[in-house]
């Protein structure tokens, strides 16, 4: 009855409803359908099935291409496209975020882009790079006083209050030396990062989560562990917790790959799945 009496009804109320109906329909369908695939990706290549997609990519002002290509060597590593890519993302994460300076500094288009371009950087194999748990970042000239814990730092990271505090001395120091395996920048995101893949459930946080609990038990194995502990590789801050451990592991990561994989491969290859980092020449 109800079949017949639709055939009936040729309004344009009647018409319109069946078409909102059927692409809702063609929607959820090809939503599930998407998400059931990529499941079976993941779990056989243990990355997203993409990670680009746009259908508008921003772009920098002149000069803040100028201070990438000067001052941020894994820019200058990426082939043209993921350029283009990379500086969308920039682009994307300065609009996402407030910078704020602090003790008079004044916040120029350097520290925008070179603080943005580190986080991009580490968050490049993800589909989701902004850091949702990062809202307001400010900046100190140089160390400063924190009154979470009454000391002095050269990094913080309030996820409560959604802020990221860098010294921009330090900050600095950690971009210009690229083979010391101290970043404060690489550092201090990648606790951001960390606490964001613990929150969201988005393909990049549930393969973060997952190569991170396999890394840890790849350190908790004693032999494993006293091997790393006597090679001096990484500084002992890093044996503080499993958060400075990740931190102190992606500052090596990224600032001397070779000597990291030709000692530690295993560790290596789950930091660079845990990233998906396959391109600036990792």
């Amino acid at each position: 009855m109800i079949y017949f009496y639709f055939l009936e009804d040729s309004s344009f109320g009647y018409y319109f409803a069946m078409g909102v109906f059927i692409a809702a329909l063609i929607f959820i369908t090809f939503y599930f359908a998407y998400h059931f695939v990529e499941i079976l990706y993941v779990m056989k290549y243990n990355k997203p099935l993409f990670v680009n997609y746009y259908f508008h990519l921003k772009k920098l002002k002149e000069i803040q291409v100028e201070i990438l290509k000067n001052q941020c060597s894994f820019y200058n590593k990426l082939n043209k496209k993921h350029k283009r890519y990379f500086e969308h993302r920039v682009a994307s994460f300065m609009d996402d975020k407030t910078f704020v300076g602090r003790k008079g500094l004044v916040i120029t288009d350097e520290k925008k882009v070179l603080i943005s371009a580190t986080a991009c950087m580490l968050t490049f194999g993800f589909r989701n790079y902004n850091i949702a748990v990062i809202d307001h970042i400010f900046i100190y000239p140089d160390e400063f006083y924190s009154t979470s814990n009454k000391k002095y730092h050269k990094g913080e990271l309030n996820p409560q209050l959604g802020a990221l505090v860098l010294s921009w001395k330090d900050f600095k120091e950690g971009i210009e030396n690229e083979s010391d395996k101290i970043n404060l920048g690489i550092h201090e995101f990648t606790h951001a990062i960390h606490i964001n893949c613990l929150k969201k459930r988005d393909v990049s946080s549930i393969i973060f989560r997952s190569t991170l609990n396999e890394l840890i038990s790849i350190i908790s194995d004693k032999k494993q562990r006293n091997k790393l502990i006597e090679s001096h590789f990484l500084r002992k801050y890093a044996f503080t917790n499993q958060f400075e451990f990740l931190a102190v592991s992606i500052e090596s990561f990224i600032e001397t790959p070779l000597e990291f994989k030709a000692k530690f491969p295993l560790m290596y290859n789950k930091i660079k799945q845990m990233l998906n980092f396959n391109f600036a020449e990792y």
